[in-house]
């Protein structure tokens, strides 16, 4: 049905997801309750993990308390008093963010995952059949296309959009001057930003805009809940890096869950929603949705990271998205766009 999506999203959104273990031994005054905080993008794919978790024996009697919204915002909540055991944000400086409210330790980061659990692609989504002949970034400031992308103030996937859109230029021999020359036509076409990346897919599909910028998962989830819509991986699009972490004051269990996702059978589940696994030898197939479920996770020309062409997560976001002298924060005041 085409508005399923949707109609799953309202909801969850709700939260209280409460999945006990199998075998239905344990009490429920016995049982560990992990609340989670996220971004809204991921929420299938930890709802599915959670599922298999709580088979095993780590996750027996489990239950689950969940939020979900804009990565940004989450953040914040969770500052401000929102109660979480893990944190599941669209980018890094969501959790630096903790950890200077001394909520988080400061080596969250060292493992040999760097803090990151889920991983994606920006792609430029578009109508069934792509009437508008999408098949690149610089076909996105053409004269009458309309464009959604979440607000960079909110949401984290708005963040990945417009580095992935600077580095369409910056990556290809352009100076700081085009790469602003070039946000600034694509901003001019936008015609809605919604505050997450969950938001701007749910604009789109509700028949918003030609092209939504977007995570290659939510386009794959998406056909998985029966919408019609194509997309293009663009020539030079950037690796998406997701961090999650374990508060100071998490219950026991956390851990366990973490190690859960960041295992094979977890990043399995990451990938059956449209996430690239962030370790080796996870099985990628029976992906549905995929353009080509024989290759879901193509790659790309050309891809960027954050530590390889942007510094860091620091640096980039004073240089970005600084709310006064960020350059995306100013070419969006600019372009009159911003709510």
């Amino acid at each position: 049905m085409r508005h399923r999506i949707r109609t799953a999203i309202a909801l969850a959104m709700v939260t209280g997801l409460a999945l006990s273990g199998c075998g239905g031994g344990t009490a429920a005054s016995d049982s560990s309750t992990l609340n989670i905080v996220g971004f809204a993008v991921p929420e299938a794919a930890n709802k599915a993990i959670a599922a298999e978790w709580t088979k095993t024996e780590a996750g027996k009697g489990v239950r689950f308390k969940t939020s979900y919204g804009a990565s940004g915002d989450q953040s914040r909540a969770v500052v401000s008093g929102l109660k979480a055991d893990y944190v599941h944000f669209s980018v890094s400086s969501d959790v630096t963010r903790l950890v200077d409210a001394g909520l988080v330790d400061e080596g969250w980061d060292d493992g040999s995952n760097k803090g990151i659990v889920s991983s994606s692609v920006v792609v430029l989504a578009v109508r069934k059949g792509n009437p508008k002949n999408i098949q690149g970034w610089d076909d996105l400031i053409k004269p009458g296309i309309g464009i959604v992308t979440p607000n960079p103030a909110s949401s984290g996937a708005a963040r990945w959009n417009a580095l992935a859109a600077w580095g369409h230029i910056s990556a290809n021999g352009g100076t700081d001057a085009q790469a602003e020359e070039y946000l600034t036509k694509l901003f001019a076409n936008v015609v809605s930003l919604p505050n997450s990346g969950r938001d701007a897919t749910t604009t789109f599909l509700g028949g918003t805009g030609d092209v939504l910028l977007a995570y290659e998962n939510e386009t794959i989830l998406a056909r998985q809940n029966g919408e019609e819509l194509d997309w293009v991986l663009p020539a030079t699009t950037i690796l998406i890096q997701n961090p999650g972490a374990i508060l100071k004051d998490a219950d026991p269990k956390a851990k366990q869950w973490l190690d859960f996702v960041l295992g094979p059978q977890g990043q399995r589940q990451f990938a059956l929603t449209g996430f690239r696994p962030i370790i080796d030898g996870v099985d990628t197939s029976g992906i549905e949705g995929a353009l080509d479920p024989s290759n879901p996770f193509p790659a790309p020309q050309k891809l960027l990271t954050v530590d390889q062409d942007f510094e860091s997560w620091s640096a980039l976001s004073k240089k970005f998205f600084d709310e006064n002298e960020g350059i995306v924060t100013k070419v969006i005041g600019a372009s009159g766009k911003a709510k």
